[in-house]
């Protein structure tokens, strides 16, 4: 079992990844494996581009372990090159979380707030699903290291709707609501087709969003980086 490190020696991430293919402009996608048979939890961050703040939290939890996270295996950032370039889409400006082979897969563009607060709303920003349903190489190669790691169930970063989606409504999904004091739901109240979620479901593979709240990076830290550890701890049931 992993234990921490003093606050002081959380610079640098110590651990190593292992890479699980590369994204549209070359950038390496990594993951950090688990120890252990089975992998009980993998846990992903950074999706989209202008949600860096999920990466941020997630990583420091990661610099946290002195030793690999046991039967839990985690992805800070998961479009690379959005981080990099700061937008929502990955390189080909494509939403990664509607790129994926479902069954509601839709070639019709998907829209997001430029300001998620504006009031009323302001005009809604336009991105692409793909050419195809997994037409990405960012999608292409999650889709590979899910069916390598065989996660028992997934949480996946997202923001800033403040929620814990889990339509299964798990004990885990339980756990994460209370801790961050976030309504649980079973949908996010829209249709997301072609979403993670949705082929996860698909695949009889639970998944849980869990949707940060538009707070400063330092106050979300604060709050949620002592819930990430002990999910990378392995304290908590995932099954």
């Amino acid at each position: 079992m992993s234990s921490l490190r003093p606050r002081h020696q959380r610079g640098p991430l110590t651990l190593q990844p292992q890479p699980f293919g590369h994204s549209v402009l070359g950038t390496a996608l990594e993951y950090w494996p688990h120890t252990g048979d089975t992998c009980d939890l993998l846990l992903l961050a950074g999706q989209h581009g202008e949600e860096p703040d999920c990466t941020v939290i997630l990583s420091r939890a990661l610099r946290a372990l002195i030793e690999p996270a046991q039967n839990v295996a985690t992805v800070l950032a998961l479009n690379p090159d959005g981080l990099q370039r700061g937008t929502r889409g990955n390189a080909n400006g494509v939403d990664l979380n509607r790129n994926f082979p479902t069954q509601n897969w839709s070639a019709d563009p998907t829209s997001y707030r430029w300001n998620h607060d504006a009031e009323p709303p302001d005009d809604r920003i336009h991105l692409s699903t793909g050419h195809a349903p997994g037409s990405e190489p960012e999608t292409h190669a999650l889709i590979g290291l899910v069916k390598i790691l065989q996660p028992k169930q997934i949480v996946t970063l997202h923001g800033p709707l403040a929620c814990i989606d889990d339509p299964g409504l798990s004990p885990l999904g339980h756990w994460l609501a209370q801790q961050t004091a976030m309504p649980l739901v079973t949908d996010i109240g829209y249709p997301t087709p072609g979403s993670f979620g949705t082929w996860c479901a698909e695949q009889n593979l639970p998944v849980i969003t869990w949707e940060f709240p538009h707070e400063p990076i330092e106050k979300l830290t604060r709050t949620y980086l002592p819930i990430l550890e002990t999910l990378l701890l392995g304290k908590l049931p995932v099954a």
